[in-house]
């Protein structure tokens, strides 16, 4: 540990001066009602959007679609009534068999169909992707149009840690056979929640 303690040090001594982020907003143009490009940008890259009115809307939809579930954790407290809660401090080892994960992001792109989600609203770095369905709830207000938008939204604010997530894990490496859940969930569904 005294080592690893070494250079952890060093390359905290050996930052680079914090310079100002450009201005990027001749780049940034929108020519498209965002939630319309959301929702069909996550269609193309084969996830799947849901509008609700309130949270609690998810639940007859999970009792629908994830019908033999076994396992479902969630970070969202209002659906702490059909879905574990008390997973967060437990071995990430133990979320080998979750079925369906719940949690919020804090903002969408219209662009690309992407999340950005912190370690706040997953609950453990590991749960998004070790999940096989993933459910988002995401603000209709909370989507931002480009790239630019969001990178200029998340240069200002300090996370400890934070990805964008698209769409469901896929990859087509494998002798250009689709295979779904290669690197994380089977499947992504967003739920589109009207602001309250």
């Amino acid at each position: 540990m005294e080592s690893r303690n070494k250079i952890l040090s060093a390359i905290a001594q050996n930052q680079p001066a914090s310079t100002p982020l450009p201005d990027i907003s001749d780049l940034a143009v929108v020519d498209y009602e965002v939630v319309e490009k959301f929702s069909a940008t996550l269609a193309g890259i084969g996830g799947q959007v849901v509008d609700i009115v309130s949270v609690r809307e998810v639940v007859p939809f999970v009792k629908n679609y994830y019908e033999g579930a076994q396992r479902i954790i969630t970070t969202v407290e209002a659906l702490g009534d059909m879905a574990e809660t008390d997973w967060r401090e437990a071995d990430p080892h133990s979320l080998e068999n979750v079925d369906l994960m719940i949690m919020e992001a804090e903002f969408g792109v219209a662009e690309n169909g992407a999340l950005w989600v912190t370690e706040a609203y997953m609950g453990q770095r590991v749960a998004p992707f070790i999940t096989q369905n993933l459910a988002v709830i995401l603000k209709r207000s909370e989507i931002v149009p480009t790239m630019h938008h969001a990178y200029d939204r998340i240069g200002k604010a300090d996370y400890p840690f934070g990805m964008f997530l698209a769409g469901p894990s896929k990859t087509a490496d494998i002798e250009q056979s689709l295979v779904l859940g290669a690197h994380g969930s089977r499947t992504m569904t967003v739920f589109l929640l009207m602001s309250e």
